[in-house]
C-alpha cells in the first residue's frame, strides 16, 4: 500500500512538472460568422501510389506560380521522421499542382537533421527564400543505427535552409538548428519542437512553434502547446517567449486577420485570435471538419507584399494507415 501511494505521488508530481502557466485564453465576444472548412481534391501532389506527401507549408506565389514545399516519404511509410522536403507549383489556386524536385535533403548522419527533414515552412524577405524545417537525428546510442521514435531521446529542432530562389538549391545556413529545445526539463518544450510558422511583426521575425514537455512522455502529443520565438532578422538569433501562449494546440497555423493574428488549436477545435500576436482569446469554439497539418495561401510571406489579410483557401493532409496525402481547403 505504501508503495502504491508512492507511485500515485510521483505521477501526480510529474503531472503537474509540465504544466508552465499559459496566457488565459478567453473568450472573445463576436458576431462574426462561423467559420466552415470545405475541401477539394488536387492532382500532383494529391493520392499517389508511390509516395505519401503530408505536413506542407504554407503557400506563397511568385510571378504567375503559387509555391508549396511538404514533406514526401516512399509509401506505405506515413510518418515524417522517414521524410525528406519536396516542392511543387500550381497556376490555378492550388487545385492542380506539379511536383518540382526535393528541396532538402538529410543532413551529415551525425547532425541533428541527420534521419529526416520533414514540416518545412516559408518566408520571403529582402531577396531570400528562407525555408525553415524540423530535423531528427538517428536515435542516439541505437547499435543499428536506427530511429526508434522513442520519448525519452529522439528529440527535434528547426533548421534554416536558404536560398535566392524559390526552385533552390537551398543551402543550409549553418550545421546548427535556428531554435532547440529547451535545457529544463519541466519546460513544455523540453522535448520536441516543431511546426514553424512564421510572421513579419514590428520589425521583427516571429517564430510560431510546438513544443512537448519531455516528462510527459507517450502522452506529449495530446499536451502539445504554442509558442513563438522572436529575431531581428529572420537567420536568427532567436529569443523564445517566456513559456507557452497556447495550450492544447498542436498544429500550428497562423494568419492575418484585422490588424492581428488568429490560429487554429487543433485539440481544443478552436480559432483564436490575438491583436498583439500573444494574448489569444477564444474567437470560436467546438469546430469541426478542421483541416490537419494545414498551410494557408499567405501574400503576407511574399517579399515586400503589403496584404493585411489572408484569402481564405491552402492546403492540409489527409492520413489513415498507409496513406497521407494532400488536399485544397477553403475557410469561408
Amino acid at each position: 500500500m505504501k508503495g502504491s501511494f508512492v507511485w500515485i505521488i510521483l505521477a501526480f508530481i510529474t503531472a503537474i512538472a509540465c504544466q508552465p502557466k499559459v496566457n488565459q485564453v478567453s473568450e472573445l465576444a463576436t458576431a462574426e460568422p462561423r467559420i466552415q472548412f470545405t475541401y477539394q481534391d488536387i492532382t500532383g501532389i494529391g493520392k499517389d501510389s508511390f509516395y505519401n506527401r503530408r505536413d506542407n507549408s504554407d503557400v506563397i506565389k511568385v510571378g504567375d506560380k503559387y509555391y508549396v514545399w511538404y514533406t514526401r516519404m516512399d509509401s506505405p511509410v506515413t510518418a515524417g521522421y522517414w521524410g525528406t522536403i519536396w516542392y511543387a507549383t500550381s497556376e490555378d489556386e492550388g487545385y492542380t499542382w506539379t511536383e518540382q524536385s526535393m528541396a532538402l535533403g538529410l543532413g551529415d548522419e551525425d547532425s541533428f537533421d541527420g534521419h529526416s527533414v520533414f514540416t518545412p515552412n516559408i518566408l520571403v524577405h529582402e531577396g531570400k527564400y528562407y525555408l525553415y524545417y524540423t530535423g531528427v537525428k538517428l536515435t542516439p546510442g541505437n547499435a543499428n543505427k536506427e530511429f526508434e521514435n522513442n520519448s525519452t531521446t529522439d528529440i527535434t529542432a528547426i533548421g534554416l535552409a536558404v536560398s535566392d530562389s524559390p526552385d533552390g538549391p537551398f543551402e543550409r545556413m549553418n550545421s546548427e538548428p535556428v531554435l532547440e529545445v529547451s535545457a529544463d526539463s519541466a519546460a513544455f518544450d523540453s522535448f520536441r519542437i516543431d511546426d514553424a510558422s512564421l510572421l513579419l511583426k514590428g520589425g521583427k521575425t516571429w517564430l510560431y512553434y510546438k513544443g512537448r514537455c519531455i516528462l510527459d512522455g507517450k502522452q506529449g502529443p495530446s499536451r502539445t502547446k504554442m509558442s513563438v520565438a522572436f529575431a531581428d532578422n529572420p537567420e536568427g538569433p532567436f529569443t523564445k517567449h517566456d513559456g507557452p501562449l497556447l495550450d492544447k494546440s498542436h498544429e500550428v497555423l497562423i494568419w492575418m486577420k484585422d490588424g492581428g493574428v488568429a490560429s487554429l488549436a487543433s485539440i481544443s477545435s478552436t480559432i483564436i485570435f490575438a491583436v498583439d500576436g500573444l494574448q489569444f482569446s477564444v474567437l470560436q469554439d467546438s469546430k469541426s471538419n478542421l483541416p490537419q497539418a494545414p498551410g494557408l495561401y499567405r501574400p503576407d510571406l511574399e517579399d515586400g507584399n503589403k496584404a493585411g489579410e489572408t484569402p481564405g483557401w491552402g492546403i492540409a493532409m489527409r492520413s489513415k494507415k498507409g496513406e497521407a496525402y494532400l488536399v485544397r481547403f477553403e475557410m469561408k
